[in-house]
């Protein structure tokens, strides 16, 4: 299992990184850039991730524009709907704006608000088809 975890809060970070990397690797950036730029270079090594945490509020490129982007190269790859990345879009905002557009502009898989516990976002993934009690947690 490999993860991508894109996010410019270091103590959110830290946290998503504790409680995945018992579960598959994790490779972890400070902006939307870097997640577009990493998501790329996943695909170019044929490696590509299986989960994208992806926080919305973000500077230079915030997390609906990487979100939007990262659709566009699986587009271009070729990538069927059925098999992309699954992107959790992470908040501390509850803003229902914000959601329906990552759900309908962005497509992205599911959302989470902060802070987040360990346990929903666990559920989360599994619930969106990952499974993690076979990658080791």
């Amino acid at each position: 299992m490999r993860f991508l975890i894109v996010e410019d809060d270091f103590g959110s970070r830290r946290l998503l990184q504790s409680i995945l990397r018992s579960y598959g690797r994790c490779d972890v950036v400070v902006d939307g850039d870097e997640g577009i730029e990493a998501f790329r270079l996943a695909w170019e090594e044929n490696d590509p991730y299986d989960a994208v945490l992806l926080d919305i509020m973000m500077p230079r490129t915030d997390g609906q524009e990487a979100l939007k982007r990262i659709r566009e190269i699986e587009e271009r790859i070729g990538v069927k709907e059925k098999d992309q990345v699954k992107v959790v879009m992470t908040t501390a905002l509850e803003d229902p704006k914000n959601v329906v557009e990552a759900y309908y502009r962005g497509a992205a898989t599911s959302y989470l608000v902060k802070p987040i516990k360990r346990e929903a976002l666990i559920d989360e993934l599994e619930r969106i088809g990952l499974s993690l009690a076979s990658a080791g947690g």
